[in-house]
């Protein structure tokens, strides 16, 4: 046996992604890109991948980056991102409703405006409406918000408390 057999390599392992660091060497797991997101992808879920960022991409101004496990379609604020998996690409529409469709595996509330809608995609054919609807959506839902918040509400006039008269406000 080598007399350096209980040495220790110089360096660690990563608890969030398993590599090997040098010592010494800089080291971020979390800063990812969406080639290193996507590259494990099979043929078909590359295919549905590569459709539904051209798909978003069309839809006009907007941030794509990728963020630890996901890669975020934003505007103001993220209006959707994709989890690649190994068999299927988890997709999170933020919506202000819940939408009862098949593809949607499930839905969870994330503010007082928004839901999440999680579909699972498997294919490049599964890219179309109405998953493409909830998409566009899902990118004017900002818009559609901030309409909603500068609309002039309508108050009914206060009444005083047991007289039922009317106060008036002059």
């Amino acid at each position: 046996m080598s007399e350096n057999y209980n040495e220790r390599m110089a360096g660690r392992e990563c608890h969030h992604c398993h590599e090997w660091i040098e010592e010494g060497a800089a080291h971020d797991c979390w800063t990812t890109t969406e080639a290193a997101l996507t590259e494990d992808l099979s043929d078909d879920l590359r295919d549905a991948w590569e459709r539904l960022r051209d798909t978003a991409a069309a839809f006009g101004d907007q941030r794509i980056y990728a963020s630890g496990t996901a890669i975020m379609f934003s505007r103001q604020s993220c209006y959707f991102f994709v989890r690649p998996r190994r068999s299927h690409l988890q997709v999170c529409v933020f919506l202000d409703r819940a939408v009862r469709a098949p593809q949607v595996r499930r839905v969870e509330r994330k503010s007082a405006s928004k839901l999440a809608n999680i579909i699972h995609v498997r294919h490049r054919d599964e890219v179309e409406p109405p998953i493409t609807d909830w998409l566009r959506e899902a990118y004017d839902l900002p818009d559609k918000l901030a309409a909603r918040a500068d609309k002039p509400t309508t108050r009914r006039k206060s009444r005083t408390k047991g007289t039922g008269r009317r106060v008036s406000r002059g």
